[in-house]
Parts: structure tokens; C-alpha cells; sequence
């Protein structure tokens, strides 16, 4: 007879899918803070609130998913704080498992209702800049985009606790403990900071030349080389159409002709003149300009200058472009109806780069293409006869507005040495422009600052701004004009936006903007940066879209008040767009 000693155990029976995939859920779910997953969910949901522009949903998915990384940082870094300070937490299990499925309960009613809310936010910012509503049916990608981009911002962060947990074992050998920490997170922390700020710059403009410069190669569609002498690029120039690079080529081949002009003032018009200099008129090519190689590019330009005579024009204008040389076609086009055509318009190119690359790897060749062109120019037309010399015009749109801007040390320096400029879409790290917005009147706002009582700088988001706002005095020449947007993210990004709540967030919102926009620590840092991304794609008026009203800000800037005339150069340029 068999003992039941000698029988074997019955195999456990197997367990069910589902409690499988409980129990891995629930072993998966351990890995994270509670406390941390509870601040994610509240960044998410402040992370589809309103913000400048509408965004594609991809991109709302992107700042949504580096929003909840960031609350989920923030919470286990409370957590941890607390704990350090001694308030120890002796939950019974019961306690715990409660706590899981409340925080669960809540982000499954919170997560669906804040990407409804969020699709609707995102149509009241699309119908205020003009824009036709999105699909609701995006938004579920929205939530996918988003885990996508926590979960791997998150192997990345604790990919580099454990290089710093590394780096402790091999400083504790010398250093105590405590201070062994300290000093492995700030050593990955610098090392994290030079690698994005230093070496990934530079590799970004080294690996984006090659092909930046492929496409400067190229030539846009309908553009011709023109025949005119008094442009740069012709069979007249000393600088050759192929030199100009893609942008030259459209600045110099575009504008109005005679004809055009007087068909809309009713006016006899001159030729205007475009005069330009390529980068590829440089010995170097490496993506990097010094001032003494922007010095050589803008006397190419002043050389054109005395070939097509601008400087017995009426008016000489003195442009810094974007990144790769781009000029605001709508910006010339304006000054040159407006004139009659006895205008010069002068620019260079000082990169290859667009202005996004431009922006995160090079910030000094603007600056230095600004200040060169500028000075080339003044010291040309400075020992002219003042009773016969052009009025002496600067303008510049976004990185052309932060790099012409360096050719002045203050803004009674741009009054005294020119007859006039228009600044389009600043950048908010341009130095000239913060300097002027914090030295505002008191009471105007940020966003429309006042400025001495508008004497002779105003800032302006519509013509109408020139003449309405509060506090205006006797507006005297020369005028400086400051044409930005409510809504243009690339005025109002700035890396204190992670910390700190600006002026113009305290303030009355912009027309354009959903006044239930508000700051949130580092969530809004990180909407503003995306809305740059498309900010020149919306109706223009908005944004970074900075078009057909270029006319009546010239208008202004020249002096010229004849409505009738100002009007039908606007119509103009709307018909040609």
C-alpha cells in the first residue's frame, strides 16, 4: 500500500490571464511614486490648457508628455524631501492599495475630460487667430504622443541617476558620503548642460550645413534673374546671381515694378533699388562669421550702393535678414509703393542656416552681420550733404530684428543716427528691446509697452496701437516702430518662463490670446516653445505672421498721411499675397 507521505503535491493550478496580467500590472505600477504619478496627472492637466496658438495634436502630445515627466520629477522630489525632514509614513497595506485605486479612479475621469477640454481650448485659440476649427479625433493621439514621450524621457532620467549612482561609488572613496552625492549630480547635471548647450549646438550646425547649403542652391520657383540694373544679381551687378544663395535671389528678383507702383499710388515711380550680397561671396564657408568677414560682405554691399546710385534716393533702407538671408517681402514691398519707388533697400546674407538652427547654434552672426552692414552704410552716407542724402531708414524682422538692433548702443543712438526703423517680431532675448520694454512708462503694459510717453518709439500689434494707447504725446520723428504680436511666441519666449510669471501673463491678455492662458511653472515654458514651432504658419496678423500691414506702419514711420494712398498699397500688397 502507497503512503500518502510518498504521494507528490498537486501542481499549483495555473492562474488565470487575467490575474497574470493584474499581478504584472500591479508588480509594474510598484516601480513608480504614487505621490509623483498624483503631480503628473495635475501637469497633465495643465498641460492642455490654453496657450498662444493652437498646436497640432502631435506637438500638444509632445509638451503634454515633457509636462508630466516634469510633475512626476517634482512629486517624487517632494516625496523625498519629506522623508529627508523625518516624516516617515507607515501606511497599513490596506492604506496603500486604497490610495492606488483612488489615484486610479481619478486619472480614469480626469485623463479623457481634460483631452475633451483641451480639443476645445485649441478651437477658441484657432477661431481667435482666424483659423477654421481642428478634428476632435485627433486628440486620442494626443494621449498616445504624450506616453510615448514620458516613458522615454524617463529611461533617460533614470539612465542618468544610475550614471550617477556610478560616479558616487567612485567619489565616495575620497569624499564622504553625503557629499560624495552632491558632487555626482552636479557632475552629471554639467556634463548633461555642456553636451545640450555646447556640443549638440555646434553638431547641429555642422551636420546641417552640408545640406543647408544644398538647398541655398537652389532657386524658388518664378524667380528670374532681373534685367534692371539697380539690382544686385543682374548682368549690371559686380556681384553675381549665383552667388546670392536662395533667398538673395528672391529678395532681388521680387517687388514692384514702375508700373505696378503707379498703377496703385497714381504716381510717377522710379526702379526701386535691391542691392545684395550672398555668403557664398566669402573666402569661408564653415557656418561661422567673425565681424572682420561681415566686414568684407557688407562693403560688397556699400559697393552696389554707389553703382546703382541709391544714395541719391529718397529713402535708404539698411535690412538685416534671417538666418539664411530672408527679407519680408511685404516689409520691402510697402516702403517701396510708399516712396514712389525712390527707394534703396540694402541686406546680406550671413548664414546658411534657417533661423530655427540659426536661433539654437549661432546667435553671434546676426549680431555681427547687423552691426557691419549698419556701420558700412552710416559711414558712407554719414559725410554726405544732409540736405541731399536719403533719410536713413533700419529694419529687421525676428533674428533680422535682433541682429540689426546691435549696431546701437541705446536707443538714442538708433534716434540720433537714423531717420527711422521698424523692428518686426523681436526676439525676446534681444538685448536693445528688453532694455526699452523694462523701461517702460508706468502703467502701460508689457505687451504694448509706452515708452516716454511715445515720443519717438511706439510699440504697436495694429496700426491703430500708434495712435490710441493711453499716454501718447506729440509723436516726433525720427520714429522707431516695435510691430509685434500678442499671440508671437517668439516675442514672448524666454527661458524665465520655467520659474518665473511675466509681465504680460499679469496683465490683460492680447485680442488674440484666450484670456484663460495663465502661468503654470514649467508647463508654460514648454507650450510657448512649441507654439514657435508653426508660429509663422496662422493668418497673418497673428503669430509670427507679419504681413500686409507692413504699409501703415511705414506710413507712420515716414510721415505720410494720406489714407487713401496707405490704403491702396495695403490693398496691394493683399492682392499679391
Amino acid at each position: 500500500m502507497t503512503s500518502t507521505l510518498d504521494t507528490p503535491p498537486a501542481p499549483p493550478e495555473p492562474s488565470s490571464f487575467s490575474a497574470r496580467l493584474k499581478d504584472g500590472t500591479l508588480r509594474w505600477l510598484g516601480r513608480f511614486h504614487p505621490v509623483g504619478l498624483a503631480v503628473a496627472l495635475l501637469f497633465y492637466c495643465w498641460s492642455l490648457s490654453p496657450s498662444l496658438l493652437p498646436r497640432p495634436w502631435y506637438l500638444q502630445g509632445v509638451a503634454t508628455g515633457i509636462s508630466v515627466i516634469t510633475g512626476y520629477g517634482i512629486g517624487v522630489l517632494l516625496a523625498w524631501i519629506v522623508r529627508k525632514c523625518g516624516f516617515e509614513t507607515n501606511w497599513s497595506a490596506t492604506v496603500k492599495k486604497v490610495g492606488w485605486y483612488l489615484l486610479a479612479a481619478v486619472a480614469v475621469v480626469v485623463v479623457p475630460t481634460f483631452l475633451v477640454l483641451g480639443s476645445w481650448w485649441q478651437d477658441i485659440s484657432r477661431e481667435l487667430v482666424g483659423m477654421d476649427p481642428g478634428s476632435s479625433w485627433d486628440y486620442p493621439g494626443v494621449l498616445l504622443v504624450a506616453v510615448v514621450v514620458t516613458l522615454l524621457l524617463l529611461v533617460i532620467g533614470r539612465g542618468l541617476r544610475r550614471v550617477a549612482q556610478w560616479v558616487t561609488g567612485l567619489v565616495v572613496r575620497v569624499l564622504p558620503a553625503p557629499l560624495a552625492r552632491i558632487v555626482s549630480v552636479v557632475l552629471v547635471g554639467l556634463i548633461v548642460f555642456w553636451a545640450v548647450e555646447g556640443l549638440l549646438s555646434v553638431e547641429i550646425a555642422r551636420i546641417t550645413n552640408g545640406s543647408a547649403m544644398a538647398v541655398d542652391e537652389g532657386t524658388a520657383d518664378g524667380v528670374e534673374q532681373p534685367q534692371a540694373p539697380e539690382r544686385s544679381g543682374s548682368d549690371a551687378s559686380l556681384e553675381p546671381w549665383d552667388s546670392l544663395g536662395r533667398e538673395g535671389r528672391t529678395f532681388v528678383a521680387g517687388g514692384p515694378s514702375p508700373e505696378e507702383i503707379t498703377a496703385v499710388t497714381g504716381e510717377p515711380a522710379m526702379m526701386p533699388i535691391r542691392v545684395y550680397a550672398g555668403y557664398r561671396s566669402l573666402d569661408s564657408l564653415d557656418g561661422y562669421t567673425d565681424y572682420d568677414e561681415m566686414e568684407v560682405l557688407a562693403s560688397h554691399v556699400v559697393v552696389e550702393l554707389d553703382r546703382t546710385g541709391a544714395f541719391d534716393r529718397e529713402y535708404l533702407a539698411v535690412a538685416t535678414t534671417t538666418g539664411r538671408g530672408w527679407v519680408n517681402q511685404d516689409v520691402a514691398a510697402a516702403l517701396e509703393y510708399l516712396s514712389d519707388g525712390n527707394s534703396a533697400i540694402a541686406a546680406m546674407q550671413y548664414s546658411f542656416l534657417a533661423s530655427p538652427l540659426a536661433f539654437l547654434a549661432d546667435r553671434v552672426s546676426p549680431r555681427n552681420a547687423g552691426r557691419a552692414l549698419f556701420e558700412a552704410v552710416y559711414a558712407k552716407w554719414s559725410v554726405l550733404d544732409p540736405e541731399t542724402r536719403p533719410k536713413l531708414l533700419v529694419f529687421g524682422e525676428s533674428l533680422g530684428s535682433y541682429g540689426g538692433q546691435s549696431a546701437f548702443a541705446g536707443v538714442q543712438d538708433m534716434i540720433t543716427r537714423t531717420d527711422g526703423a521698424l523692428w518686426v517680431g523681436t526676439p525676446n532675448f534681444t538685448e536693445q528691446w528688453r532694455r526699452i520694454t523694462d523701461s517702460r512708462d508706468p502703467g502701460s503694459r508689457e505687451i504694448l509697452p509706452v515708452i516716454y510717453g511715445g515720443q519717438n518709439v511706439r510699440f504697436a500689434a495694429t496700426p491703430d496701437d500708434l495712435t490710441d494707447l493711453d499716454g501718447l504725446r506729440d509723436w516726433e520723428s525720427p520714429r522707431i516702430v516695435y510691430w509685434q504680436h500678442p499671440s508671437d511666441p517668439i516675442v514672448w519666449w524666454s527661458s524665465q518662463l520655467v520659474r518665473h510669471r511675466p509681465d504680460w501673463l499679469r496683465e490683460e491678455r492680447g485680442a488674440d490670446i484666450d484670456k484663460g492662458m495663465t502661468w503654470i511653472p514649467f508647463v508654460t515654458f514648454w507650450q510657448v516653445t512649441l507654439d514657435m514651432v508653426f508660429a509663422a504658419e496662422v493668418p497673418g496678423g497673428h503669430g509670427h505672421a507679419y504681413t500686409t500691414e507692413a504699409g501703415f506702419f511705414w506710413a507712420d514711420i515716414l510721415g505720410i498721411e494720406d489714407e487713401v494712398r496707405v490704403k491702396a498699397v495695403f490693398d496691394a500688397l493683399s492682392s499679391d499675397g
